[in-house]
């Protein structure tokens, strides 16, 4: 698995690449504590505070048409990490369904398979409407469909 998702980082686009590489940096106190001193400074110089350094945004205008803008081109590259990560979990979450759904059926065919054995032998084992409830092989459409039925019905 863990080599399938260096083939997938890999593989991503450049766009996908630098969208991600944005949003670890945003997403680190680095960002946070060079944000603190950037924006601290701009507050700080601009009231009037720093020595020696005369006011360029006394209304702090500019300030805050920086910080609008920078928060929309963050959110933009959040969106596009977000949903890049949101196609491989799809794809992870299908891969995870086949499994079960493959072992489900390998579960089915060793319940029919013991229960044969049983019989063949003799044995007393469980209610016979119950094992063969189990010797059948699951449909997941109709799981799926009870799912559905109960999500509307509510609880």
């Amino acid at each position: 698995m863990q080599e399938r998702r260096k083939a997938e980082s890999a593989s991503a686009s450049i766009q996908d690449r630098i969208a991600d590489a944005i949003t670890r940096f945003t997403g680190s106190l680095t960002f946070v504590l060079l944000h603190l001193a950037l924006f601290g400074f701009w507050i700080v110089a601009n009231l009037g505070w720093v020595p020696g350094v005369s006011q360029w945004d006394e209304s702090f205008v500019v300030l805050a048409m920086v910080a609008s803008v920078e928060a929309i081109f963050l959110s933009t590259f959040v969106l596009i990490t977000q949903n890049r990560m949101a196609a491989l979990a799809e794809k992870r979450a299908e891969l995870d369904l086949q499994i079960s759904l493959l072992a489900e059926h390998e579960i089915t065919k060793v319940v029919a398979m013991v229960a044969a054995i049983a019989d063949r032998f003799g044995v007393l084992h469980e209610p016979a409407a119950e094992i063969e409830e189990l010797k059948r092989n699951v449909a997941p459409e109709a799981v799926l469909d009870a799912i559905d039925s109960s999500e509307i019905k509510g609880p």
